[in-house]
């Protein structure tokens, strides 16, 4: 799910290919070429509360001071730039911007609590855009499906998550009280994406802010649509290799489907007919569906579609009816339909 494609890899993912190419860029000139300004992207507490250096908090949150955080928060970055794709690059932003807000506040909250109950005096914290890495592990825990690659020792599986998580605590480690960051950007994602707190209708990018960047910045950062000729076997062993080869049939096969479903819409007028593309999404939770096809009795009512979910299938480009159609195929699934709809 998440190996690339070359230079084609960012394709639909514009702000996460800015973030990696300049914040790393960035980072690198200040430990490389500008070491005497380093200084003003330090993360130093004690000068935002007690010198009102607010411009700290945008400096010291945004640019990496250390090579190894730049390396392996790039990595995340990239790995996450799946959820642009899903989300549209406005809600992706609006989650980034939310999640950097939330994480300052609860900064300084968790440095107040070290103090107060272990007695630990916090002046700095490890500078870069970290906080909102760590807020991406929520919608990839709760949302990126679990799938098994292959077993160590026979005992300890390895999904396509494992080096995701790997990363993770690889930056989790990497330097003192970055901890806290961590901490914060979890509580921040967690807060974001909760349905009751409604944050995300309160943080979020205007649609005015969205459009210039996508005039002015978007034509810069934007990435080719990946052909079909890709080569595969990009993983480390030849399981993974078999997995990644096993996904690209599995797609040509469905592109190959869709085809063919358009041709006939194209002659024939209406909707693709999703459910005869995946008659097993619908029943996926019935326990008596077996693999003849059910009678006309036997057929379940069509599936509600919730128009939150319509809604924001149609912010990411795709017409109502090919959303609606690909909810009710998918027994109302916003991962399997999105995930479809962005691969055809």
């Amino acid at each position: 799910m998440f190996t690339s494609t070359g230079s084609n890899g960012f394709y639909k993912a514009p702000l996460s290919k800015s973030l990696l190419l300049v914040l790393s860029a960035i980072s690198i000139l200040l430990t490389l070429l500008f070491q005497h300004y380093q200084k003003f992207f330090v993360y130093n507490l004690q000068a935002i509360k007690e010198d009102f250096q607010i411009w700290r908090l945008v400096c010291g949150r945004t640019v990496c001071l250390d090579l190894k955080d730049t390396f392996c928060s790039s990595l995340l970055i990239y790995n996450f730039r799946i959820f642009e794709r899903r989300y549209g690059s406005r809600k992706f932003s609006s989650f980034l911007l939310g999640a950097w807000m939330l994480s300052a506040l609860f900064d300084l909250l968790l440095v107040e609590i070290a103090q107060y109950i272990f007695g630990i005096t916090i002046n700095s914290l490890p500078s870069g855009f970290l906080s909102p890495v760590f807020a991406l592990f929520v919608p990839f825990y709760s949302s990126i499906p679990r799938v098994q690659v292959t077993q160590v020792l026979g005992h300890f599986s390895i999904t396509n998550k494992s080096l995701v998580y790997i990363l993770g605590l690889q930056l989790l480690t990497s330097g003192s009280y970055i901890w806290i960051l961590a901490l914060s950007g979890l509580i921040s994602g967690i807060c974001y994406n909760s349905s009751i707190l409604k944050v995300h209708r309160i943080l979020c990018v205007p649609r005015w802010v969205a459009k210039i960047f996508s005039w002015t910045l978007e034509p810069v950062f934007s990435s080719a649509e990946p052909t079909n000729e890709v080569r595969v076997g990009m993983g480390a062993t030849v399981d993974i290799q078999r997995q990644q080869r096993m996904e690209l049939l599995d797609r040509q096969i469905m592109m190959s489907q869709v085809a063919q479903m358009r041709r006939q819409r194209q002659q024939q007028g209406g909707m693709i007919n999703w459910n005869r593309l995946f008659p097993p999404l619908r029943h996926r939770h019935n326990a008596n569906y077996q693999d003849h096809h059910p009678s006309e009795q036997g057929i379940p009512p069509p599936t509600e579609v919730s128009e939150e979910q319509v809604a924001r299938l149609m912010e990411m480009g795709f017409s109502r009816g090919d959303a609606l159609e690909a909810l009710r195929a998918s027994n109302n699934d916003l991962n399997v339909a999105t995930n479809f709809l962005l691969q055809h």
